[in-house]
């Protein structure tokens, strides 16, 4: 059977430089549309099946993140439900991905994909929950819904956003997560809060990076977590649309999800840069995170990003911006795109699952932070 790659789906990258031989396939990445950033990879292979297929990607050398490779394995899937690590190496800037399909078909991703096709189911799931209003509040540039769902009736206003960065998209998993507890009328966390406050939930911040298949940016090559400070309906609707809505509502509590490409482990970063940072917003922080690594072992506070000085923080960046902006607790969760190391598991790594789990873990946090808020 002739060896067939495509990349032509929502959220697919690849480039196919030659497959004529299952032991030497040569591969790149796609950049994000007028952009630099590329790591992201999404292909189908067919007819490959009980061959030693062993791919190799020529430009990885280059990619945004080279920290990201060491200790990386691929993920793989038969059928785009359940997904699984594949032997994965990173030398001399070539990334080789090496596998005997079981089956004719079988795809590759960076970490397990959320399409924007599973967005739209994801959001007439939620729409049919007992009390959840879905809002649109604006369209990207290629066109698409930006989704919100609020649901609560609660003084405090509780926002949380997933994926600025399409690619990643353990973020959405993460929120699929979330969301199906916080919906849940039988879950005693869930009502509570839901007494407290209203939840402003964004599952997806970046749609149009989401479908091309980007790593880092938008339909217009422009990293959302940059522009908060200076967000536009030109360069960043995504962006200006959630500042517009959240300057209606107020904002207590705000969590950006994330991935991290380097860091095997899940670690949430504040705005301690943030000039207006003061000692509650440190004991508002430290208070959730503490909450999160008591009730979620998957979650720890030993490994994480460098504090930033007071004052110096960047106020492009979301999670400065918004302590700054409204003195809230304002957080970024960060999860890994290799494994969680405190918790290895060695055929699925950091998986969906996984996500899920750490986002139903998070409501636990917040009930615990409703009565320290500022």
């Amino acid at each position: 059977m002739t060896l067939h790659i495509t990349d032509q789906f929502d959220s697919g990258n690849i480039i196919v430089r030659d497959a004529s031989e299952f032991g030497d396939i040569q591969l790149e990445i796609r950049k994000d549309k007028d952009s630099d950033f590329y790591q992201w990879f999404h292909y189908r292979v067919t007819g490959g099946r009980d061959q030693n297929l062993v791919m190799k990607i020529g430009n990885a050398g280059g990619a945004a993140y080279l920290e990201g490779w060491p200790g990386y394995r691929a993920c793989a899937s038969y059928d785009r439900e359940t997904w699984f690590r594949v032997d994965t190496e990173y030398n001399d800037g070539v990334l080789t991905i090496s596998h005997a399909p079981e089956h004719d078909t079988v795809w590759y991703a960076y970490f397990a994909p959320y399409s924007m096709e599973q967005h739209q189911d994801l959001i007439a799931w939620a729409q049919t929950y007992e009390g959840v209003r879905l809002e649109v509040l604006g369209e990207t540039l290629d066109g698409q819904t930006l989704d919100c769902l609020h649901v609560g009736t609660g003084k405090r206003d509780i926002w949380v956003a997933a994926r600025q960065h399409p690619g990643e998209s353990m973020a959405e998993w993460f929120m699929e997560g979330f969301m199906g507890r916080l919906f849940d009328l039988d879950d005693p966390v869930a009502r509570k809060l839901r007494e407290l406050a209203t939840f402003h939930l964004v599952p997806n911040m970046n749609p149009d990076g989401s479908k091309r298949g980007h790593l880092r940016t938008n339909a217009k090559g422009i990293n959302l977590n940059r522009i908060w400070d200076k967000a536009d309906l030109e360069s960043s609707p995504e962006v200006f649309h959630v500042i517009n809505r959240m300057r209606e509502t107020g904002v207590d509590l705000h969590l950006d999800v994330h991935g991290d490409e380097a860091l095997p482990y899940n670690f949430i970063a504040g705005g301690e840069g943030a000039p207006a940072f003061d000692a509650k917003g440190q004991e508002m922080l430290d208070g959730y995170k503490s909450a999160l690594a008591r009730i979620s072992p998957d979650f720890q506070t030993k490994y994480g990003y460098e504090v930033d000085a007071p004052g110096t923080g960047n106020l492009s960046m979301c999670t400065n911006y918004m302590a700054e902006t409204f003195g809230c607790l304002a957080m970024t969760l960060e999860m890994p795109f290799k494994d969680n190391d405190d918790l290895p598991d060695l055929e699925h790594g950091w998986s969906p699952e996984r996500c899920r789990k750490l986002g139903e873990a998070n409501l636990d946090a917040m009930l615990a932070m409703m009565g320290h808020l500022r």
